[in-house]
Order: structure tokens, then C-alpha cells, then sequence
């Protein structure tokens, strides 16, 4: 699978910001999706993550209530909507693949493919 993220940029406190991840080469809704952001200096994280279906989604509890994921499986693309954004959300956002499984992971490592990362900066 082949991702691409789009729609990262500079944003102030308080804003929002949509990201988006196309995907090619595999049959999309076979895979679930994930968001992962790295800042400066940090390891990457898990922001959230949607299944195959789309059906469930998670969040990491640092943007539980302010992002939220959704996929569309006829245009093979996920989307991040961020709103209420913290100069903590600063950072590389990744978009990343998975062969779908029956719960959701969080783990980076689990996850197979990754896109080429989106950078969001929130200033304060």
C-alpha cells in the first residue's frame, strides 16, 4: 500500500486543521487505518485509528474529543479533522496501514505501511 498525506500547515492555538491520506496499490478496506504524529526530540505516537470497515475507531487520550478519523472506502482516502488544536499537537502527522485484524493496535510497529509525513504546526 502506497500513502500520501496532504493538508498539514501552520495553524494558531485553537484552530483546526484537516489532514488527509490517500492510499494505492492495495484493495483499501482491507486494511486498518492509523494516525501517528512524532514531534521534535519524541518518540511517535498514536493519535487514533479506524477499522477496515470503518466501523470502530480509537483515540489516543490526548485528542479524545477534538480529532476525529474517518475513511472512505470508495475513494481509498482517511482523514484526520483536528479542532481545538495545542501547540503540544505540533508535530509530524503519519498516516499508516495495517492488514485489518480483529482489534484495533496501537503500536506503531504493527502497523506495515506509512506515508511520508505531514507537518502541523499549532503556534501558541
Amino acid at each position: 500500500v502506497q500513502l500520501q498525506a496532504f493538508g498539514g500547515g501552520l495553524v494558531q492555538a485553537g484552530g483546526s486543521l484537516r489532514l488527509s491520506c490517500a492510499a494505492s496499490g492495495r484493495t483499501f478496506s482491507n486494511y486498518d487505518m492509523g494516525w501517528f504524529r512524532q514531534a521534535p526530540g519524541k518518540e511517535r505516537e498514536f493519535v487514533g485509528s479506524v477499522s477496515a470497515s470503518g466501523e470502530i475507531t480509537s483515540y489516543a487520550d490526548s485528542v479524545k474529543g477534538r480529532f476525529t478519523i474517518s475513511r472512505d472506502n470508495a475513494r481509498n482516502t482517511v482523514d484526520l479533522q483536528t479542532k481545538s488544536l495545542k501547540a503540544e499537537d505540533t508535530a509530524v502527522y503519519y498516516c499508516a496501514a495495517r492488514f485489518r485484524g480483529i482489534f484495533i493496535i496501537s503500536a506503531p510497529s504493527s502497523y506495515e505501511y506509512w506515508g511520508q509525513g505531514a507537518l502541523v504546526t499549532v503556534s501558541s
